[in-house]
């Protein structure tokens, strides 16, 4: 009974450290290349802030253009391409807005740090979950569990 559950351990460890190696050996991107690859745009900011908001541009637009970006391999862009589908318009440009912030430098930033964290999160390629196989001694838990609540609910029965 114990080499089952210490089997169903290690499998759970071996399957978590598998997505961690996964993780770390997907997210060697060239991040130089590809912020480099950035273009932004800047517009007036809505909301509040007064005369400042109507004068300033601190809403910031960080492009990427994904498909011919040369700081992705053609795995990657197939993988952001397919988990983030709803943010990349027809020309294959990977859009993200920022308007947080009363300074474009900071809205800048935030729109990268975002953008950079989309692109991690999508080439991190999805781990499929191996099946186990109940213990023994879990399904027979399950059936004495079954059989005493079976019995309970036999008993409540009026007799006749």
């Amino acid at each position: 009974m114990k080499d089952q559950s210490d089997a169903g351990r290690s499998i759970k460890v071996l399957s978590k450290t598998l997505f961690l190696l996964l993780r770390t050996n997907t997210i060697e991107v060239d991040w130089e290349s590809i912020l480099s690859e950035i273009t932004y745009r800047t517009s007036r900011s809505s909301g509040a802030g007064g005369q400042h908001v109507n004068k300033t541009e601190t809403k910031v637009d960080a492009l990427f253009d994904v498909r011919s970006s040369a700081g992705l391999t053609d795995a990657e862009k197939g993988l952001v391409f397919e988990k983030l589908t709803a943010r990349i318009n027809e020309e294959g440009v990977l859009s993200v807005t920022s308007q947080k912030e009363r300074s474009q430098l900071a809205n800048k930033g935030h729109a990268v740090e975002r953008l950079k964290n989309l692109i991690e999160r999508a080439i991190v390629p999805k781990v499929k979950r191996i099946r186990t196989k109940p213990s023994k001694q879990s399904v027979e838990e399950r059936l004495q569990e079954k059989k005493a609540q079976s019995e309970k609910k036999a008993l409540r029965k009026k007799p006749g």
